[in-house]
């Protein structure tokens, strides 16, 4: 099958799914990879990747998009359906009220950010279980590793980022992140350039987070010279997979080389 030309932004980031794949030990033979689709740019293009990997890699993988709409606008997934019957992608969305519920009384003792998301989460898993997936992947970039570590650091006293393979349930699932080598802004140039059909995120909270407020923070950091931004993302981007690296090397699962 002929590889479809791509751009600089796309090949970026395809190689750098490969990149995280292969390094991390990511995917072998055989495994079935439910891939969380929230609607936007970066779940897409996560999504958008792992097909193109599919003709790429020496082994075979299957994919699933696992979608749950959070009950803002229950029409907003309405292109993802069509989408993924064009590529032959199977899909499980599903219309749900978790964000509802965690903006409403009934959500007194959380955030409506942290509610909403371990509502999501418990059901995703709940959904790997069911379809007897091996793996889930997660649409979080560099942009979200680097606020995540300063959150770690400023609010919890933690040298922490954001693992990309971790092992869930004594084993029995595994939760990647392959885009996490990369910068939010290759990723919406490539999912412009692919016209993936994303959606506005229609959560009341959105813009108005502690992860929101970190990253209004970041940009002060990034103005102390030309280069912060490049070197912070540079260095904790290197510094996760270097932990990564180090986890898949002890991993009994093989690592199959990347041919690309």
């Amino acid at each position: 099958m002929s590889r479809e030309k791509l751009s600089f932004a796309q090949e970026v980031c395809v190689r750098g799914v490969g990149k995280a794949m292969q390094q991390a030990g990511m995917l072998w033979p055989g495994c079935r990879v439910g891939v969380a689709v929230s609607g936007g740019v970066d779940s897409f293009v996560l999504l958008q990747c792992l097909r193109l990997r599919q003709r790429i890699v020496p082994f075979h993988f299957e994919l699933m998009a696992l979608h749950l709409n959070p009950g803002f606008n229950p029409n907003s997934h309405e292109a993802l359906v069509p989408w993924l019957a064009a590529h032959g992608i199977a899909g499980h969305v599903e219309l749900t009220d978790y964000g509802l519920e965690a903006h409403s009384a009934k959500n007194l003792r959380r955030s409506a950010c942290f509610r909403c998301a371990w509502l999501r989460r418990k059901r995703l898993f709940e959904l790997c279980a069911q379809y007897r997936l091996t793996h889930m992947a997660l649409g979080h970039n560099a942009d979200d590793l680097v606020h995540t570590f300063f959150m770690n650091l400023c609010r919890n006293g933690r040298v922490a980022g954001m693992c990309m393979n971790e092992s869930f349930f004594n084993g029995g699932l595994r939760l990647i992140r392959p885009i996490l080598l990369m910068e939010k802004k290759v990723i919406v140039k490539a999912a412009r350039q692919w016209r993936l059909p994303v959606w506005v995120n229609a959560c009341p909270s959105a813009g108005n987070t502690a992860r929101s407020d970190m990253g209004t923070t970041l940009e002060h950091m990034y103005r102390i010279s030309k280069d912060s931004r490049r070197c912070i993302v540079n260095g904790l981007t290197r510094w996760q997979l270097q932990k990564d690296m180090t986890q898949a090397d002890s991993s009994a699962q093989p690592v199959v080389p990347d041919t690309r």
